[in-house]
């Protein structure tokens, strides 16, 4: 037995563009053999937002280390003979295509299950496979717009906002991966037999959203309001968007810093039961009993007042400098970091949030690191991402079992070739 989390499963990932991907890679990343299945021209990501024409995306390869690649063209003969060959070896297989396309070429789940009893098939759809909504397409944004995410992010009096951060796609990728997790467990203890495993990008979204579905409840249709808003809400049948309210127990808010450039900001939470500390902090003891903010109530329906207070205090510092104030303090505060500055910020280093990948044979590379930590089961080392088709005759010797007559047979069959244009 491997000394990894996931050593001896082996993964047939037919995954691209960035949901699947980032499941897949985290699993690589606990040991897991990801064999990465694509067309001989190769996952789209490849050529997308490329930095250098002649090179694969940052995009493709900050997603897809430790992973192997075969090339196999499914609308051969010989392509499909690997592609069933690799289901009978591997333990996941993972899809993201558009509803029905594996089916088309034949492979329904009852087909695949037939092949390898034991397999589990792992699929990320828009909006799952059934349901009014299950044939649109979605994209990042899409998902983000109807899982309640955009209309909840931003300032009331300006559109809804897409977040940073790619809930729908990663947040996605990382709910298909403990889905993944769980049905290797089950099938352990269950008599071998594999399953389904389903993420839907709306849904995930929505999890991820669950605190502002409390607060639709917590509106009461209108009839109740949301005090931690700085901004009325009573009367509102919908959750707003919150600006950078906190939206949470604690109050809090984004407070600007010198010298007042575009990310010159820090976070700050007014805890309940810190209130004395912050008001002597940035006033003195007359704070700590004004009316005004004496109790948690007085604070909300104040808070405006309150934070002018405290950015005309932290006016003086630079972010960093404020927050090195607060901490003594023991007061929670965080500052705005571009991502310029968390490349190079010394905690996310220590904790190899930022990993130069080295060995790549189109060079080395900085990727976001691994972001679940396990005492033991994690790869000693982040590998470059494969060039296209860079396993292909190992992995058909190895797992295949293939000769090597075998594999000339099945490049004469065509199994290696971009597949031919549809004629119009």
């Amino acid at each position: 037995m491997g000394s990894k989390a996931l050593s001896g499963v082996r993964i047939l990932d037919m995954t691209h563009v960035q949901a699947g991907p980032t499941s897949s890679q985290l699993l690589a990343w606990m040991g897991a053999d990801v064999i990465k299945f694509e067309n001989p021209t190769g996952d789209i990501t490849r050529k997308q937002l490329r930095h250098d024409p002649n090179k694969d995306s940052l995009y493709f390869t900050m997603l897809n280390s430790n992973k192997r690649s075969i090339i196999a063209n499914m609308k051969s003969k010989a392509g499909c003979e690997i592609f069933e060959e690799l289901l009978r070896k591997c333990d996941v297989i993972m899809e993201n295509f558009g509803p029905g396309v594996l089916a088309r070429f034949g492979y329904t789940w009852e087909k695949i299950h037939e092949i390898n009893p034991a397999i589990i098939y792992a699929t990320i759809k828009g909006f799952g496979s059934s349901g009014p909504y299950s044939d649109y397409k979605a994209y990042e944004p899409i998902a983000q717009a109807m899982g309640g995410s955009m209309s909840t992010t931003g300032f009331p009096e300006n559109p809804p906002t897409i977040t940073g951060a790619q809930i729908g796609d990663t947040g996605t990728g990382l709910h298909l991966a403990i889905g993944i997790c769980a049905a290797l467990y089950h099938r352990t203890h269950n008599g071998g037999i594999g399953q389904e495993v389903e993420a839907a990008m709306q849904e995930s979204v929505m999890n991820l959203c669950r605190v502002k579905f409390r607060d639709q409840g917590r509106l009461m249709g209108g009839k109740a309001a949301l005090p931690e808003y700085s901004r009325p809400t009573l009367g509102l049948t919908a959750v707003p968007r919150a600006g950078n309210d906190s939206g949470g127990g604690q109050l809090g808010n984004c407070i600007p810093c010198k010298p007042f450039g575009t990310n010159d900001y820090v976070y700050f939470i007014v805890q309940e039961a810190n209130w004395p500390v912050v008001a002597r902090a940035i006033g003195d003891e007359a704070l700590v009993t004004d009316e005004r903010f004496a109790t948690l109530a007085e604070r909300r329906k104040n808070q405006n007042e309150l934070w002018k207070m405290i950015a005309d205090f932290a006016k003086n510092y630079t972010k960093r400098e404020f927050t090195a104030f607060c901490n003594e303090k023991n007061i929670p505060c965080g500052p705005v970091l571009s991502t310029e500055e968390i490349m190079t910020d010394p905690h996310v280093a220590h904790r190899e949030m930022i990993v130069k990948v080295e060995g790549h044979p189109q060079g080395d590379y900085y990727t976001v690191g691994m972001p679940i930590k396990l005492s033991m089961g994690n790869v000693d080392k982040i590998l470059p991402a494969p060039m296209l088709g860079e396993h292909t005759e190992e992995v058909l010797k190895e797992v295949c079992g293939f000769s090597a007559e075998k594999i000339a047979e099945l490049k004469a069959g065509g199994a290696f070739e971009v597949p031919p244009k549809k004629k119009k």
